[in-house]
């Protein structure tokens, strides 16, 4: 197996952090245009405790938040999801 097919078998975790409201599925729909093949996307519900917790743990504040193989992505950690800022954080790359 070489490097570029052990790079491929990767996927980035992305995590979307949502109340459901239409703020967060426009947060879901630019994700998910954005992410590529190599993308592995969660929408996780904040209504859930279990979520709820892990997004406290994360430093989340407020929703629609997206976090990029665990870290979360710092347009969400001030004023909200970013195309640009997204993907300087690895969302969409391969």
């Amino acid at each position: 197996m070489n490097e570029r097919s052990i790079m491929m078998e990767i996927k980035r975790k992305i995590e979307v952090f949502s109340a459901g409201c239409p703020v967060c599925e426009e947060t879901v729909q630019l994700v998910n245009r954005v992410a590529g093949p190599s993308c592995e996307i969660s929408v996780l519900p904040m209504s859930d405790p279990i979520v709820s917790t892990r997004a406290k743990a994360l430093g989340i504040r407020s929703v629609p938040a997206v976090v990029i193989d665990g870290k979360l992505a710092d347009c969400c950690s001030r004023r909200g999801p970013e195309e640009a800022t997204l993907r300087a954080a690895g969302l969409g790359e391969t």
